[in-house]
């Protein structure tokens, strides 16, 4: 996964107040709630909330995952960035451009040069091989056939379909067509990445080797990538950041460490109170000011999971230095009883 965000950059898609109502009388009724909007009220009045003041920033390299349940508004929030759907109000900007002052000129050169897409439908064409499928956007951009069809090979190097590029979408698995989907949408390079709930059709076992195969992508590739779920266990594995949503509102956006450490809402706290704490929370999540008393030479990353160095801390008898692993210059310390505390309650 992609730790290679910098806040300080401008950021590739920032919202502003970003609103998406359904019904009739949608603007009618935000203008006159003055931006307080009650979703009671609204669907009272004939209307539904699908997305209410969403303000948030993804910086370059990053992985924002949203996730929520059904009818939460993720895929609404996503929809709208991409423009796939109209908002009521709010702005969007994608690389400092109003995404929603873009004409249809524009915005069809920003799909195909900026922005790629995966769906839980694989919307594979049945009749194309592999090959074919992943080659067909770039022939839509007018580039060559022999070109096209190079860099479909590299696709399906890149997704681990060799052998398999003059298949059929109908005898491939739902995996391996899921993986096509991934190729075809990389084969144009865009900067930003939106999946929508791109491996929920698929088996436990097979989701899970794609969510390797995914992290081990973005970790070549390091995209700007926006992941819709409603698997907060995949949320907690894939995710930079996670903002979890409820009736169209972000009720949390943070880290997936200070989310389960410190959830902002009592609904965000029923989401994380059974998640097995030692494989989300860092220790630099949990560690102490530098103690310079400590004695002993053990030393932990500050960038380690607690699951991977539990049996090292629980079996020490007093704190531990922790270090920066890029100049193993000690940052921290971390006393046993902490993490016992941290995984267990006081």
């Amino acid at each position: 996964m992609s730790k290679k965000t910098n806040m300080n950059n401008s950021p590739v898609i920032k919202c502003e107040s970003v609103y998406k109502i359904f019904g009739n009388n949608a603007e009618k009724l935000l203008k006159e709630s003055n931006g307080k909007v009650d979703s009671k009220a609204f669907h009272a009045a004939g209307c539904i909330v699908g997305v209410n003041n969403a303000s948030f920033e993804v910086h370059k390299g990053e992985m924002l995952v949203v996730m929520g349940l059904s009818g939460s508004g993720k895929s609404t929030l996503l929809r709208c960035i991409s423009r796939l759907g109209e908002s009521t109000a709010g702005k969007i900007y994608i690389d400092g451009e109003d995404l929603n002052a873009m004409n249809g000129k524009e915005l069809i050169e920003l799909r195909r040069n900026k922005m790629g897409m995966v769906f839980q439908n694989f919307a594979l064409l049945p009749h194309k091989t592999v090959l074919e499928n992943i080659a067909f956007p770039l022939q839509v951009k007018g580039i060559t056939t022999d070109k096209s069809i190079a860099k479909a090979m590299e696709m399906v190097d890149l997704v681990g379909l060799k052998g398999r590029e003059n298949y059929f979408p109908r005898e491939l698995s739902g995996g391996q067509q899921q993986r096509v989907g991934i190729a075809r949408s990389l084969a144009v390079e865009p900067d930003i990445w939106f999946l929508d709930e791109p491996f929920s059709a698929l088996d436990p076992l097979i989701r899970k080797e794609m969510q390797d195969e995914f992290l081990r992508l973005q970790g070549v590739l390091n995209k700007t990538i926006m992941f819709v779920t409603h698997d907060f266990d995949e949320a907690l594995r894939l995710a930079d950041r996670i903002a979890i949503m409820k009736d169209g509102i972000i009720e949390q956006l943070d880290t997936p460490d200070n989310i389960v450490l410190n959830p902002a809402t009592e609904y965000v706290k029923k989401f994380t109170q059974d998640v097995p704490r030692e494989k989300v929370i860092k220790i630099e999540s949990i560690m102490d000011p530098v103690d310079s008393t400590i004695s002993n030479n053990i030393k932990i990353s500050k960038n380690d999971l607690i699951e991977k160095v539990a049996e090292t801390i629980l079996n020490s008898k007093e704190s531990l230095n922790v270090i920066d692993p890029n100049d193993d210059k000690i940052v921290g310390s971390l006393n046993p009883s902490k993490v016992i505390k941290v995984l267990f309650g006081s």
